[in-house]
C-alpha cells in the first residue's frame, strides 16, 4: 500500500471517534488493534482538503462499520504536547512494511477533534482498516490499554454522554425503534454505571415528555406484558 501524500490531507488535524454500542446489558465501544504491535486505539483518521470535517468522520466510520446514517456529536479537541509521540506512529507504519522518512507528515504533531457516535450494535458490519488486524467491540469497563491519550478521550466521551443523557439518547441508535421501559433503563444503567430504582426511573422518563407509548409486548408468558415506547420525533 503506498503511503498517503500530505497534499491530500489537512496537516496537523486528525479526528478520533468513540463509537458506543449496547448489547446484552453492556455498553461497549469499538477499538482497533494495529498490525503486529499489540496496540489498541480508537477509530480515527485525517481530513481531506476538499472534505468537510464531519463528512470525514462519517467516511471513516462507514468504512469500518458499513453504516451511513450515524448519530455523531463533537465533544472535545485534544492538543496537549504530551500526545505528540512520533515514535508511536512510526512503529505502526513500519509494522505494516512502510519505510518512513524522517520528515514524513504523519509523524508531525496533531490536534485531534473527538466525536462520539451512538450506533445500533445489531446493524454493524465490522471491517478493519489497512493498518489494523482487527476492529471489535469491548466492554467500557474492560478496555485494554490504549495508545497515546485515547483512554482520556474515552473517559471524556462517556462524561459528555452522561451529562445530558435524556437529550442525547433521543438522537442516538443504542435502542431499537421501539423498546420497553426495562430496555431503556438497562441502557441508562450501563451508561451511568449504576443501578436505578425502577419506579423512580419510569416516573422520571414519563415526566420528560420525550416518549410515545405504543401497544403492549406480548410474549406468551404469564406475567404482565410491558408497553412498547419510542422517542418522540418532534
Amino acid at each position: 500500500m503506498p503511503l498517503s501524500e500530505v497534499s491530500q490531507f489537512i496537516p496537523h488535524i486528525a479526528y478520533d471517534s468513540v463509537v458506543f454500542g449496547f448489547s446484552k446489558g453492556k455498553l461497549k465501544i469499538l477499538l482497533m488493534e494495529y498490525h503486529d504491535t499489540g496496540w489498541f486505539a480508537l477509530p480515527g483518521g485525517f481530513v481531506e482538503r476538499s472534505e468537510n470535517l464531519e463528512d470525514a468522520v462519517k467516511r471513516g466510520l462507514n468504512e469500518r462499520t458499513g453504516l451511513k446514517e450515524i448519530y455523531l456529536e463533537q465533544f472535545h479537541t485534544f492538543g496537549d504536547t504530551s500526545r505528540y509521540r512520533p515514535e508511536v506512529m512510526r512503529r505502526i507504519l513500519e509494522a505494516n512494511g512502510h519505510l518512513i522518512p524522517e520528515n514524513y507528515w504523519m509523524l508531525d504533531r496533531f490536534f485531534s477533534i473527538a466525536y462520539y457516535a451512538l450506533i445500533d450494535y445489531e446493524k454493524v458490519t465490522l471491517m478493519p482498516d489497512a493498518l489494523s488486524d482487527s476492529i471489535a467491540w469491548y466492554e467500557i469497563d474492560k478496555l485494554p490499554d490504549l495508545i497515546l491519550d485515547h483512554g482520556k478521550i474515552v473517559q471524556k466521551a462517556l462524561q459528555t454522554l452522561r451529562e445530558n443523557l435524556d437529550r442525547k439518547l433521543i438522537g442516538g441508535n443504542l435502542l431499537p425503534e421501539r423498546f420497553t421501559m426495562n430496555e431503556l433503563q438497562a441502557v441508562y444503567e450501563a451508561i451511568l454505571g449504576q443501578k436505578l430504582r425502577r419506579t423512580s426511573f419510569q416516573r422520571k422518563m414519563l415526566s420528560l415528555d420525550i416518549l410515545d407509548r405504543h401497544e403492549k409486548l406480548f410474549t406468551g408468558k404469564s406475567h404482565k406484558a410491558p408497553y412498547l415506547y419510542s422517542f418522540k420525533t418532534h
